[in-house]
């Protein structure tokens, strides 16, 4: 599989920057939605667009190894990174929407089986 390369500037979409390079273990797919942390600290489905400095760009995710904690699903977007907002929400993307919010990335566990 080839590797997934993560390189965020922070700007309007999200102030952190990252440049981060991942062990791909599946092809990358689109997504819309992830469930994620949200702002106001409660965890639940939010619909998700990548997003560039020309704006909303498709959002993707594929299962990546992460040497800190084994394989993760990687969500990740255009050179601005992702953009969330709460699932149930019709407003369009926008950077200056406060009920939105941007990310560089994200990496979310995955549930694993115990025997």
């Amino acid at each position: 599989m080839p590797y997934i390369e993560v390189e965020v500037e922070a700007g309007d979409n999200s102030d952190m920057s990252v440049l981060r390079m991942f062990d791909a273990r599946e092809e990358p797919h689109e997504v819309t939605w992830v469930v994620a942390l949200r702002r106001d600290g409660s965890e639940g489905p939010c619909a998700v667009t990548g997003w560039s400095s020309d704006g909303p760009c498709p959002a993707r995710a594929a299962s990546v190894w992460d040497s800190g904690d084994g394989v993760a699903l990687l969500i990740y977007g255009g050179d601005e990174g992702i953009r969330l907002k709460h699932a149930d929400s019709d407003a369009a993307w926008d950077v200056a929407d406060s009920a939105q919010w941007g990310e560089p990335c994200l990496l979310v566990e995955l549930a694993t089986e115990s025997g």
